[in-house]
């Protein structure tokens, strides 16, 4: 039977890597794209679009309309990212109850499989340096960060469903920190590369993170909705890179020889202290957050040898990424 891949979130570095894949695959793909989102340029040329909204249900119908012949895979990547750990009503409604309405939508449609982009955030995190690995249930309890909250929350409405109805085949994938080429967003690790190669970044706080390729990620989402079991989770990470290891890469990246200053912890809070006080007093946002530090020095060890196993998924080492990634921005002219 032909298949048709619907996917949501098609405009972002995730998505847009998705799509590309797929069309280069021969597939069919419709995607659903925001009214006036500026990013609808990065959606790769023969991916057929419908303007909607997850929250929007007449939009999702039409997103959903396909030809009885054709076979549907979901791919449900759209959600709101953010660092403010404190709730919000837009957040949850597009992260929680548009994942809902994706569930729905499935269910009519007699979907062939669902694919739903969690995040390592919806895992909790395990102490000291032990590896984190995938859950069969998820809780706010414990969790950091208000996007954590509602991709758990998401997360376990996609298992409940699957318990709930026989014939939803659905699995979920479970990204660590996305970087790479192609970021029109230029997320955090292209920010820290661009601040960088100009000089502009002079400090850095101890700690260490995990960032996987978006082209990896890509292929392993792909994988998922080929070979992912039903009601099954996979996380999707990298190796564990330091900070000083992150500013050797890029050296060697940008070729340059530049110093930076490591901060400890306590250093880094006290100044996040300061900051957050200047805020108060400016009204612009801090510049480092206790959110910020949290991120750096928690438990991002994760596991991701189910998803080697069972999807073949693999992740290239993050040197090449940010090779990658450097020659990507200078082409772009943003170093």
């Amino acid at each position: 039977m032909n298949r048709i891949y619907l996917l949501t979130g098609a405009t972002g570095l995730l998505g847009s890597n998705i799509s590309r894949r797929l069309i280069e695959r021969g597939e069919t793909v419709r995607a659903l794209v925001l009214k006036d989102d500026p990013a609808i340029k990065y959606v790769p040329s023969g991916t057929q679009v419908v303007m909607g909204d997850v929250l929007d249900i007449p939009s999702l119908e039409e997103f959903f309309n396909v030809p009885d012949e054709l076979e549907i895979v979901v791919i449900h990547s759209a959600s709101i990212v953010t660092l403010d750990p404190n709730p919000n009503k837009k957040v949850w409604a597009v992260n929680v109850h548009g994942t809902q309405n994706i569930i729905n939508m499935c269910l009519k449609y007699h979907v062939k499989k669902l694919v739903y982009i969690s995040s390592t955030g919806a895992i909790p995190e395990l102490p000291g340096n032990q590896p984190i690995r995938e859950v069969d249930h998820f809780t706010t309890k414990g969790l950091v960060g208000y996007y954590s909250v509602t991709k758990a929350e998401a997360s376990q409405l996609v298992l409940d469903a699957v318990k709930k109805y026989p014939q939803l085949d659905a699995s979920i994938v479970h990204p660590s920190g996305i970087c790479g080429p192609n970021d029109y967003a230029f997320g955090p690790v292209s920010s820290v590369i661009i601040q960088y190669a100009k000089g502009e970044l002079t400090a850095a706080i101890e700690g260490y993170f995990n960032s996987v390729d978006v082209r990896d990620l890509a292929d392993g989402v792909i994988a998922c909705c080929d070979k992912g079991r039903r009601g099954e989770c996979y996380i999707m990470a990298n190796c564990l890179v330091s900070m000083k290891e992150m500013f050797e890469i890029l050296n060697r990246a940008l070729g340059i020889n530049r110093k930076i200053t490591i901060l400890s912890v306590p250093v880094a809070r006290l100044i996040a202290k300061i900051m957050a006080i200047g805020s108060k007093i400016t009204g612009k946002p801090p510049k480092l957050t206790d959110f910020a530090i949290y991120n750096l020095t928690r438990n991002n060890n994760f596991d991701y040898s189910k998803a080697e196993k069972e999807l073949g998924y693999k992740c290239r080492p993050f040197e090449d990424t940010i090779f990658d990634e450097v020659q990507w921005l200078k082409a772009e002219g943003k170093i």
